[in-house]
């Protein structure tokens, strides 16, 4: 019987326990962290007519530098830059730390040509931030000098004029420095840098064949190459059956035991079965070790309970389990639905593979899941394994998880294609409700868009998004805008 589902609080205090559980049972896989470049400026012929501006400055940009520490990203601080060619020294600085975001903070007026170096020479998008030190000026007592202290506002239109002329898309922050309000602005933009900088480093696994019929599924490499920077490692189910072979009867009996810590057992799971699957979930994080991969797509048809076909269905536990710990698994070769989830994981929404089941029009709701691994960390209680003696459209029997999506706000990520090829980031954000579910080995939910559930799915179904896509809990689509935006594809929101 599972371990994990706290009995007593409220429902979202169980699910931070659950939550905690499972981290503690399955520890996350660790990445890159996120590299955040950061350089402070003003124009340097005010320093020598105003001696008290530029500490003042100072003051604010370590506030700035000690702010951006607190998230979670490695920051590189390239210094307070009062002319062209310091702006151009801090842009080296910042292009040999490879970052994957740079704040520009504006303290003070200065000039364009101070930071379009940073923006051309650093090859790494950037935010504007102006902040000034107070919520307003002290008209009556304040002088030239402290008024300049406020003027950082001043340089933002110009800035936004140069980099559109230069190609360069212009994202900015304005506010004051202790304005709460702004800084959730800025974090916004650092939780999108750890989606560029996930998709950027990502080495995705594709097992297997494309599942046959599905165009939509259909995914070149190289697009995501050229897209965001990320290396598809292809393999072969042989990958897997080596380190199937290689696993001991103590390994699957101590894996048996995770899952049973992790799962509640329905009572179709049958032994054999169950032996079958620890043992494939050994293996599968053998081969994510091996291969260093950070998400994986597999299928593989099979025939006639060969060996193949058995490693094909034996695949759900394992998977489930990688994606608990941060390594997205999608079934049906589903390399744009394993990419989304890794984008979704990024902001801490998890992020389980989904498609449409079925509308409820009496409730207003369309009816959401699949089979094949889920993302525990969204579940609403204990996971349940269920025994299935077929899978509906796919070869094999064995294990399936089970469970429901915890009720609240919950957000939609796909990415779709478009003719030319383009990849774009495609969102929804609505409310899972209570109501009945299937009990069939998938993941499911019920959500409510606040419209017509029919006109949903033909809204949704025109963005160019195919018929899988991950299910995150909370609401993050702003979140992936901005994503896009850094990662310079379209965003398109339902």
């Amino acid at each position: 019987m599972a371990t994990t589902e706290p009995r007593t609080g409220t429902a979202e205090d169980r699910a931070a326990a659950r939550t905690a559980v499972l981290r503690d049972l399955l520890p996350p896989a660790v990445r890159r962290r996120t590299r955040i470049g950061l350089v402070a400026g003003g124009l340097g012929a005010y320093w020598p007519q105003f001696p008290g501006l530029l500490p003042r400055l100072r003051e604010s940009a370590r506030y700035v530098a000690e702010r951006l520490g607190r998230m979670d990203a490695e920051v590189t601080d390239a210094g307070f830059v009062s002319d062209a060619e310091e702006a151009a020294a801090a842009a080296e600085t910042l292009r040999r730390t490879d970052c994957d975001l740079i704040v520009l903070f504006l303290a003070t007026y200065l000039t364009s040509s101070m930071v379009l170096p940073i923006a051309q020479r650093a090859h790494a998008p950037v935010l504007v931030v102006d902040l000034q030190p107070t919520e307003r000026m002290d008209h009556a007592s304040f002088d030239t000098g402290a008024w300049l202290a406020y003027c950082g506002q001043c340089p933002v239109p110009e800035t936004g004029n140069v980099f559109r002329r230069a190609g360069i898309p212009f994202r900015s922050v304005s506010g004051w420095l202790r304005q709460e309000s702004a800084w959730r602005r800025i974090e916004q933009w650092i939780r999108a840098a750890h989606v560029r900088a996930a998709l950027r480093h990502a080495r995705h696994g594709l097992m297997g064949h494309l599942y046959p019929g599905m165009l939509d599924v259909s995914t070149d490499p190289t697009l995501l190459a050229a897209t965001f920077g990320s290396h598809v490692e292809v393999l072969e189910f042989d990958d897997l059956r080596h380190r199937v072979e290689q696993v001991t009867e103590a390994q699957t009996r101590e894996r048996m035991a995770l899952a049973r810590r992790v799962f509640t057992l329905d009572d179709s799971v049958v032994d054999e079965d169950f032996a079958w699957g620890a043992t494939v979930s050994v293996a599968l994080d053998r081969l994510v070790e091996d291969f260093g991969l950070d998400t994986l797509a597999y299928y593989h048809r099979g025939l006639d309970g060969e060996l193949h076909e058995r490693l094909g269905a034996g695949m759900i536990l394992g998977a489930s389990l990688l994606t608990a710990r941060g390594v997205p698994a999608a079934g049906e070769y589903e390399l744009r639905t394993s990419v989304a989830q890794l984008a979704t994981q990024c902001v801490g929404a998890g992020g389980s593979f989904t498609e449409i089941q079925a509308l409820d029009f009496q409730d207003g709701v369309v009816e959401m899941g699949h089979d094949g691994p889920g993302h525990l960390a969204v579940s609403s209680r204990d996971p349940l394994l269920r025994g299935l003696g077929v899978y509906h459209g796919k070869r094999g029997w064995g294990v399936s998880v089970e469970f429901d999506v915890r009720h609240g706000p919950v957000t939609l990520l796909g990415l779709g294609q478009d003719p030319g090829g383009a990849l774009s980031f495609v969102t929804s954000e609505g409310t899972v409700v209570p109501g009945p579910l299937l009990e069939i080995g998938n993941t499911t939910s019920r959500v409510d868009f606040g419209r017509d559930p029919g006109e949903w799915v033909d809204a949704w179904s025109a963005t160019g998004v195919g018929h899988h896509w991950s299910l995150a809990v909370g609401h993050h689509a702003a979140d992936f805008r901005a994503a896009a935006s850094l990662l310079g594809i379209d965003h398109r929101q339902v």
